[in-house]
This record gives C-alpha cells, sequence and structure tokens, in this order.
C-alpha cells in the first residue's frame, strides 16, 4: 500500500470526515482516513432507535468509563465514544443543537480571534442542509447534512411544551436561529427512517476519490515526531495483534480522534504533562501541559413519574405492540422506532438574574430503569432531565500507562464546582416544576423519583450524586488559546503550540463548554478547520446585531 499522503487525518468522526470530504475536493492533495474501527455497517447505526443497542456494544463504541468521585457518589459513570465511521456521530442522540451565540462569543474574547459567533456562523451554514421552515440568515440550506424537525407528535410531549409555556417559557420555532432561548421538539440529522451521521453525509458522497483513501480497523498508537516535527503516524491494522504499519504525512498529520483519545494519542506519542507521563514509563518528547486537562462534561440528574390515561413509549416497546411499531417504520408512518432518545428541548434560567440562559431540559415520554438509557421500565411512564448548560467543573484525561490499548484514566470531576451544584438543584426544581405542571396532570400518576419527600438542596444534591450521570458532551482536552495561556494546546489555527505540522481538529479544542449537544459543534469546527489546513482566506462574516 501507499505510505506516504499529503495529510494524514486520525478519526472519522464529526470534524474528520468533514476535514477528508474537502481536503480531497483537490485532486492534488493525497489524503489517508484512519479510524479505529469498523466500516458502519451494523444496521443499529442507521435505525434511529437502534441508539439503545449501539450505547453497549462494544464494537463501535469504545466504552470508556470515568473515575469515581464525590460528585457521582462515589459511582463509575461509562463514557461512550463512537468506533465507527462516523465516529459518535453513529451512536448519539442524532439531536442537532448549535448553541447560544455568546458561547462562541466568549471564545473569541479569550483571544482566539477568527472563533466569534459572526465569523463562525456562514461555517455553520455552508454544511447546514436545514429541510424545513428557516431564516435564511441564519441557516443554511444548501450543505450537506440534513437537519430536519420531529414530526412524531404525542400527548404527553404536547402537554408538557403546553406547562412550560404556562411557566412562561416562550414556545421557540426555531432554537438554532436567531435565539435559542424557549421550549420545542428537537431537531435531529436525520432524513426520512434513518440516522445521517457524518460518515453518511461527508464521506459517502465522495468514497470514490482517487486520492481520498479510507483504512478502517486502523489503531493508531504513536503520532511519530523528528526535530519537534510530526513526520507520520504508525497504527496497527485489526488491533492489538495486528500488523504495525508506519505512515509518513508530507504536509501535516490532524488529529481528530475525539475529547479522549485525542489527548490519550499525544501522550502515548511523548506529547503532554511530563510529570505525568514520565510516572507510566513515557518518555517526554514536548512538555505540555494542557493536554488532557480543561475536561468538562453536561452531567443530568433525571426525574421520572409514573403515567396515567396514556400510552407511552415503555408499553409500546414491547411484544405485540413493538410488531406493530415496526411494521409502522418499516412502512414510513409514525413509528417509536424512527425516535431520538429525548423529544422535547428547554432552555431556560437557573435564576432571574442570569441574563444568558444556564439550563437545559429534555423531555421523554419514557422512564428508564435506574435512570439508564438502555432498559425501558415496564410501566407507562416518562422523564425530565436537566444539567448546567457551561459547566464549571474541570476534570482530566491521563494515561493509565504506556501501553496504547490501556485506556486513559478520565475524571470529568463532576459537580466540583460550587455553581454547579446550584444549578443543578435548581434545574431539578424547576423539572419538578414541569413535572407537576396543570397542563401534564390530566397524565401525572405520581412522580417515582427521587419521589415527593425529597425537597431541600442539601436533598436535590444528592440525587444529582445518586442519578446524575453524562450526557455524553466530553470536550475540552486539547484547549485552543493564546500563547498566554498555560492550559492552550493548539492556537487558533489548530495548531499544536511547539511542534510542527500537527493539527487538532475536534471538540477537544473548545476552549469553554458550549450550550449544547456537541456534534454540531465538531462538524463546525471540522468546517473551519479545513479552511485554516488550506490557507484559505475566512468566509465573510454576515453583520448582525443580537
Amino acid at each position: 500500500m501507499v505510505n506516504h499522503f499529503d495529510y494524514i487525518i486520525v478519526g472519522a468522526g464529526s470534524a474528520g470526515c468533514v476535514l477528508a470530504n474537502r481536503l480531497s475536493a483537490n485532486s492534488k492533495n493525497s489524503v489517508c482516513l484512519l479510524e479505529a474501527g469498523p466500516s458502519d455497517w451494523n444496521p443499529f447505526i442507521h435505525i434511529p432507535a437502534g441508539f439503545m443497542k449501539t450505547l453497549t456494544n462494544p464494537s463501535v463504541n469504545w466504552l470508556f468509563k470515568a473515575e469515581p468521585s464525590w460528585g457521582t457518589d462515589g459511582r463509575v459513570i461509562d463514557i461512550p465514544r463512537g468506533k465507527t465511521l462516523g465516529g459518535s456521530s453513529s451512536i448519539n442522540g442524532m439531536v442537532f443543537n448549535r448553541g447560544q451565540n455568546m458561547d462562541f462569543d466568549v471564545w473569541a474574547q479569550k483571544g482566539n480571534k477568527g472563533w466569534s459567533y459572526l465569523d463562525l456562523l456562514p461555517y455553520f451554514k455552508r454544511y447546514e442542509n436545514r429541510l424545513a421552515e428557516h431564516d435564511e440568515v441564519f441557516r443554511g440550506s444548501e450543505g450537506e447534512l440534513p437537519i430536519t424537525d420531529l414530526e412524531y407528535r404525542d400527548p404527553l410531549c404536547e402537554a408538557f411544551i403546553k406547562g412550560a409555556v404556562e411557566e412562561g417559557i416562550p414556545r421557540n420555532k426555531d432554537y438554532n436561529g436567531q435565539f435559542q432561548e424557549g421550549v420545542s421538539y428537537v431537531q435531529r440529522t436525520t432524513q426520512g427512517r434513518f440516522r445521517v451521521s457524518a460518515a453518511k453525509a461527508f464521506l459517502n458522497p465522495i468514497k470514490s476519490r482517487k486520492n481520498l483513501t479510507i483504512i478502517t480497523n486502523a489503531f493508531v498508537s504513536k503520532v511519530i515526531i523528528e526535530n519537534k516535527t510530526a513526520t507520520g503516524v504508525e497504527f496497527l491494522k485489526g488491533g492489538i495483534r495486528g500488523k504495525k504499519i508506519i505512515l509518513k504525512a508530507n504536509k501535516e498529520v490532524i488529529l481528530s480522534s475525539g475529547v479522549i483519545k485525542s489527548p490519550h494519542l499525544l501522550q502515548l506519542s511523548g506529547i503532554g504533562p511530563g510529570k505525568y507521563l514520565k510516572e507510566v514509563g513515557i518518555d517526554v518528547i514536548h512538555d505540555l501541559k494542557g493536554v488532557g486537562m480543561n475536561l468538562r462534561d453536561h452531567f443530568a440528574p433525571r426525574l421520572t413519574a409514573r403515567a396515567k390515561n396514556v400510552e407511552t413509549i415503555n408499553e409500546k416497546s414491547r411484544g405485540l405492540k413493538l410488531l406493530k411499531e415496526i411494521g409502522k417504520y418499516v412502512l414510513g408512518k409514525q413509528s417509536i422506532v424512527n425516535l431520538s432518545p429525548t423529544l422535547v428541548y428547554c432552555f431556560w434560567h437557573s435564576d432571574e438574574s442570569i441574563k444568558n440562559h444556564d439550563l437545559q431540559m429534555t423531555f421523554t415520554p419514557a422512564s428508564y430503569k435506574e435512570g439508564v438509557q438502555s432498559t425501558l421500565d415496564t410501566e407507562p411512564g416518562f422523564t425530565v432531565a436537566a444539567w448546567q448548560q457551561r459547566p464549571e467543573s474541570l476534570g482530566w484525561v491521563k494515561p493509565k500507562s504506556n501501553n496504547p490499548f490501556d485506556a486513559p484514566l478520565i475524571q470529568p470531576n463532576y459537580l466540583d464546582a460550587e455553581e454547579d451544584k446550584r444549578v443543578v438543584v435548581a434545574g431539578l426544581r424547576l423539572s419538578r416544576r414541569l413535572m407537576h405542571s396543570q397542563a401534564l396532570s390530566k397524565y401525572f400518576d405520581y412522580e417515582v423519583y427521587p419521589g415527593v419527600n425529597m425537597q431541600s438542596d442539601d436533598e436535590l444534591l444528592q440525587v444529582a450524586r445518586e442519578r446524575g450521570t453524562t450526557t455524553y458532551h466530553q470536550m475540552g482536552t486539547c484547549r485552543m488559546g493564546p500563547k498566554s495561556d498555560p492550559t492552550a494546546v493548539v492556537d487558533n489555527n489548530l495548531k499544536v503550540y511547539g511542534l510542527q505540522n500537527l493539527r487538532i481538529i475536534d471538540a477537544s479544542i473548545m476552549p469553554t463548554m458550549l450550550s449544547a449537544n456537541l456534534h454540531s459543534g465538531a462538524t463546525l469546527i471540522g468546517e473551519k478547520g479545513s479552511d485554516l489546513v488550506l490557507g484559505k482566506e475566512p468566509l465573510e462574516t454576515i453583520n448582525l446585531n443580537y
């Protein structure tokens, strides 16, 4: 096989697929895309409700685990990450959520020129194919990634939305448009009956390009650094017993391996905090203390209620009723098989004094055993979840050993910051008010968890500790920032500080958390990053007052 390429991209996730598409658009560029997992042949990837299977499937999921902490009451939290073409966009909940405009303005204010909302809006629009009524100033309709409105309608969802409006939360026609605040059904990266992952949107149409090589089951164990320059990568074809292969990069090595694997790969290559690398027997090639630091995640406790006078997803997912739902799905009719893990989003304030809303809540006309999104209750139920949109708690990713096949140590430090504790308690209180709204009263039987006896701030914080879990939105472990930032790993061109020909282009470069699910942001970073790699002028900004 050819072992020299202009660009080597490690990771075929949300950002990596965009990069492969954009960089190979010029036939003069030879591009190699390496993916540790298999091709996306698994049918559960493409069927929307299949997320309940892929969340626990080791063939397409890294199945990382976080270290226990005070914030999780000593529990080990699962950290699913995609391991197939499309990465986590192939196993996520398919929800499309950009975040608040101010999220990106904060990036720019921290010294990252070119990363404000107005700078980035044209890149969002370039990859979007908004398949619903939209404001063309804010939304794109000519890109590769279809974004559709959830068509499924349910009396419980309608009642929840009505109850939110009664609470003073406005209904928002497009939370990805001019502003996010309000309540609405979710927007998704689906089309017809199927998920549209980053691989399906950006790779499938261009796989035949002769200058693009895609290698699956390619476990990258090291970035090769010579004289402070990335010259290639070492990978094993087929895993731990596979053949070791070295590929050389004529121009650049680009890590798009995600928030866990990108810092871990740097660390295994001798790039990171020297103290931690030496402790596990890794030779330090480049001491860069921010690698693996600044980990943040959305941490969500969930309240559940028993439902009455209505049929929920719980009952529809069993026996003959499930067969009926499958039949409707095959015929292209409204069916639970075409659903995401949540159906309604609500964005609001934890306190009236908060100018930019800081709470995100979700509503699902289903409930899960022990609060886990893999096994539904047998009795009718519904769930409301809430989280702090911009968590302040900081965690880390560190190597467990110098063996690349040992999963890294992951510590999100959930609820470590006092503000996160305050907001999560406020979120539980608001969720409970919405659950007990007049509009939902017809269908509300009783509160299952945590139960009406849990009322004080301390009790609700303990509820969060006992049952809160990840929303799969990890970011920030290879933080973008100015040279003056001691924890920055890459500059605003996404180049690794102190090294040549090495960039990181994925959600790990986010300086601060988005008020959002991160697939949209990771795709954006791939879109913007491709222009940076190619040396193109930034897209023309749109002048708006917002």
